[in-house]
């Protein structure tokens, strides 16, 4: 009775979810509350969240009811409940433990203000996007976009120097990731004639919107089609009277300068502290909230030591790329192979 009671009250209902992570659906425990679903994801540490609570409309409001329905009988086991704020939002409101999250943030307001304020070589990107013969437009969700969207991340498995999560997904997979938040997303492609060479995918969320992926082929880095695509979401943003446009994080924890940093500074992001809280609803969640310890690898390390790992990262994943090429080309007789070696193709320097 007294478990009825309690759920009747919150309105909870266990159950559980599928849940993308690093490019891959997981089964996880969830907890529905309302309108919201709240998931558990961890083994040693484990931490509930609100589903998709980056890409709400509105923030969760008072935590105490979430807090509450979590303690009850029938909720999933979870040790630290964690939520956070909306950019540009960034005064702590509560006297939970709290850590500040570094997202890129975009004043989109007045697209000729943002236009105005890029580096010139930006400006000029744009432009060479057009000139190029790079076409944007809106497109609705289709098999056709489906089908263009999946060429685009099958074209290398790496990017940025690690291994894409994406390469190498079917149709059906890829539409699988796609198929969220359509009534409030928009995506917005780039053409070359009539082959898709870049996406972006944006959610609209009241007053801010938030990159969901931005990718483009690499064969067509010249016509530079991720500046075109997002001159075009801050265009549109600010037809509709959006004021902020969010690209995922600024900086990652202790991560030094990247190429993705220095692509969002040039294109108008920049830095805003947002609070994320951690609440312990367990003794052991108690004492990880002391000790810090749902902190990621790349919060705790140093500089020095997460820039040595993603160089040697780096290296590895070319070598293994190299090896796998290597090991698909048919084999030649001997004499053909010296001669390859030997004699440099024509046209080229000795």
């Amino acid at each position: 009775m007294e478990v009825s009671a309690t759920a009747a009250i919150y309105g909870v209902e266990p159950t559980s979810i599928d849940v993308s992570i690093r490019g891959k659906w997981v089964h996880v425990p969830a907890l529905k509350l309302d309108k919201h679903v709240i998931t558990v994801r961890g083994s040693r540490i484990r931490i509930a969240a609100v589903h998709d609570e980056e890409w709400m409309e509105s923030e969760i409001g008072d935590p105490s009811r979430y807090l509450g329905a979590l303690k009850q009988k029938r909720a999933p086991r979870a040790d630290i409940f964690t939520f956070t704020q909306q950019p540009p939002d960034t005064g702590i409101r509560y006297s939970y433990r709290v850590e500040p999250v570094s997202i890129a943030v975009a004043d989109v307001s007045n697209f000729q203000q943002w236009w105005q304020a890029l580096p010139q070589e930006t400006r000029k990107n744009v432009r060479r996007a057009e000139k190029r013969g790079v076409v944007v437009r809106s497109e609705s969700f289709s098999d056709d976009l489906i089908r263009g969207i999946a060429e685009v991340q099958n074209e290398t498995p790496l990017r940025q120097g690690r291994r894409y999560t994406h390469y190498g997904k079917t149709f059906e997979q890829v539409k699988r990731d796609h198929s969220g938040l359509l009534d409030q997303s928009e995506f917005i492609c780039a053409y070359s004639g009539e082959e898709l060479i870049g996406f972006l995918k944006v959610i609209y969320r009241g007053r801010i919107a938030s990159v969901l992926q931005l990718n483009a082929k690499i064969a067509h880095y010249d016509k530079r089609p991720t500046n075109a695509l997002l001159a075009k979401a801050v265009e549109l943003c600010a037809a509709k009277g959006i004021a902020y446009l969010t690209y995922g994080r600024f900086n990652y924890g202790n991560k030094d300068d990247s190429s993705i940093r220095d692509f969002k500074i040039r294109n108008g992001f920049a830095e805003v502290l947002v609070p994320r809280y951690y609440v312990p609803l367990t003794l052991w969640g108690r004492f990880c909230v002391r000790a810090r310890l749902y902190r990621g690898l790349m919060d705790v390390l140093p500089r020095s030591v997460i820039g040595a790992f993603l160089s040697l990262r780096t290296r590895l994943y070319s070598v293994t790329l190299f090896s796998r090429r290597c090991s698909s080309m048919p084999e030649r007789p001997n004499c053909n192979r010296q001669m390859g070696c030997s004699n440099p193709p024509a046209g080229s320097n000795p």
